[in-house]
């Protein structure tokens, strides 16, 4: 994350992690490094208001925190809750209506300072959702800007889960940790590049999507990109040099032991 602002001083970065990942002393990191840290919350979270202001003569040093807010499974219960209804970019790009409700507060744990953080609580008019609650170290983002930089995390969900199945991902069986430190950017970069080169090979911008009897895909996924580069560099290998007329030409052997190691390892 340091790497990443020090590479890029003027770029707003917003890091959306897991839940497993809300803690304070990341918070308060994003917070020194100018960037915006969204993630779920619990629903045990101390969260605090603003200390009162100190009273003039008074000794001591200055409260971090004021008193204890009310628990989010509280407001989530609270039949007085003031909801907003709003509509936010959800996944399979779709438009969605959430009931949302929000305010800041001051989160904390014992042997850090606290973190200001806006806090989005989350429900489904339709009911088939369950109540979610989540925070941003950015207390100028709206309910709305929260919850969509939470749907765009699914991307890196698909591209982790892509690039395990199709490149190896997180399958690499070194044992240097220098290695794995290396192997996990360049297959990364490997998806990227992939990507890249499929879509300017694709025909009026549509890659080929694959049917089968037992699995119909609305849209292409990493699978049909890759597919689609490896027909290109085999053409670009193979078959440049054909002419036009028929012609009897022999297939190099080593192309032939390549093709059948291939097919081997994805039969």
């Amino acid at each position: 994350m340091r790497h990443v602002r020090r590479w890029l001083p003027g770029r707003p970065l917003v890091l959306v992690v897991d839940g497993g990942f809300a803690a304070v002393a990341l918070a308060l990191a994003c917070v020194k490094s100018r960037v915006a840290m969204v993630s779920r919350l619990r629903w045990d979270a101390a969260l605090y208001h603003r200390p009162a202001p100190h009273p003039p003569g008074k000794r001591g040093p200055q409260p971090l925190q004021g008193q204890r807010q009310r628990r989010w499974q509280a407001w989530a219960e609270r039949a007085d809750t003031p909801w907003e209804t709003v509509e936010v970019d959800w996944y399979g790009g779709q438009r969605k209506q959430l009931g949302v409700f929000s305010h800041t507060a001051l989160w904390h744990t014992r042997g850090l300072p606290p973190v200001d953080i806006r806090l989005v609580l989350v429900g489904d008019p339709e009911g088939k959702l369950r109540m979610e609650a989540f925070f941003c170290t950015d207390l100028q983002a709206t309910p709305v800007q929260i919850l969509e930089w939470v749907v765009m995390r699914w991307s890196v969900e698909v591209t982790c889960e892509e690039g395990r199945a199709q490149l190896g991902l997180e399958t690499q069986r070194q044992w240097s940790d220098p290695a794995m430190a290396r192997t996990t950017p360049v297959l990364l970069g490997l998806f990227s590049l992939v990507t890249l080169l499929a879509l300017p090979l694709s025909q009026n911008g549509q890659i080929p999507v694959p049917v089968t009897a037992w699995y119909h895909k609305a849209e292409p996924t990493f699978s049909d990109g890759l597919g689609l580069v490896r027909q290109h560099l085999w053409r670009a290998r193979y078959l440049v040099h054909s002419t036009p007329e028929a012609e009897c030409r022999p297939f190099p052997q080593a192309a032939l032991a390549l093709l059948i190691h291939g097919l081997s390892l994805a039969a």
